[in-house]
């Protein structure tokens, strides 16, 4: 029996209110790590966002957080290749993965990085989901198969997010949920809900912040 993924709905009042405080709270950049050894202790939740280069996970990080550039995009795409650690208060991290899906990274670079993410994701004891994103005009690519199925492997639960969902037509959105809803039964760690969201339009963002604030 497939599980239906339909999209989250609004937060409670509770939910809505524990996500407010969470994200009004402090918010810093803690470090960027290229190696387990660099990990900061696991002895609070963590969340990680993951998502193809281009899919909008830097101005989705920026939107939750209400900061303009906590999160830097990068103009080289698969520059970035360090997991990066933010601090939310004083009881959750926020993490940024390196982005994926660009053939011209070179090869050494990608494998170092591809290794790192398989021994985060496996051995981190406080991770409790990771949003994985996918682009509302394309749906989920192959390269992203990567991604989920490491997940799969990993036990580690993940929810799908919607980006960019102001730049497609209600049809147009529907045909890719469709492909989106089938292409996650497949994967046994994903969350049965997907949330979609507009980081330009503040859409989806109150019920992502309630989503963290209330994971234990």
């Amino acid at each position: 029996m497939q599980l239906p993924f339909p999209i989250a709905g609004e937060p409670d009042e509770f939910a809505r209110e524990a996500g407010r405080k969470l994200f009004a709270g402090e918010k810093e950049f803690l470090k960027g790590v290229v190696a387990m050894s660099g990990l900061p202790p696991d002895d609070r939740i963590e969340v990680c966002f993951a998502g193809r280069s281009n899919v909008g996970k830097s101005s989705l990080i920026n939107a939750l957080t209400g900061r303009k550039g906590i999160a830097r995009a990068s103009n080289t795409p698969g520059r970035t290749q360090e997991i990066n650690f933010f601090t939310l208060a004083d009881s959750h991290y926020l993490v940024d993965l390196p982005g994926y899906g660009y053939a011209n990274a070179p090869l050494a670079v990608v494998e170092k990085w591809q290794k790192l993410l398989k021994q985060y994701l496996s051995g981190r004891q406080s991770l409790r989901r990771a949003f994985v994103l996918i682009d509302a005009r394309h749906g989920v690519k192959k390269v992203d198969e990567e991604i989920l199925t490491l997940l799969d492997k990993s036990a580690v639960t993940f929810q799908c997010v919607l980006t960019k969902a102001d730049k497609v037509k209600a049809e147009e959105r529907e045909k890719v949920l469709a492909q989106v809803r089938g292409r996650l039964s497949a994967h046994p760690a994903a969350f049965p809900e997907i949330v979609v969201t507009s980081s330009e339009k503040g859409d989806g963002i109150e019920t992502l912040r309630a989503i963290v604030a209330t994971l234990v």
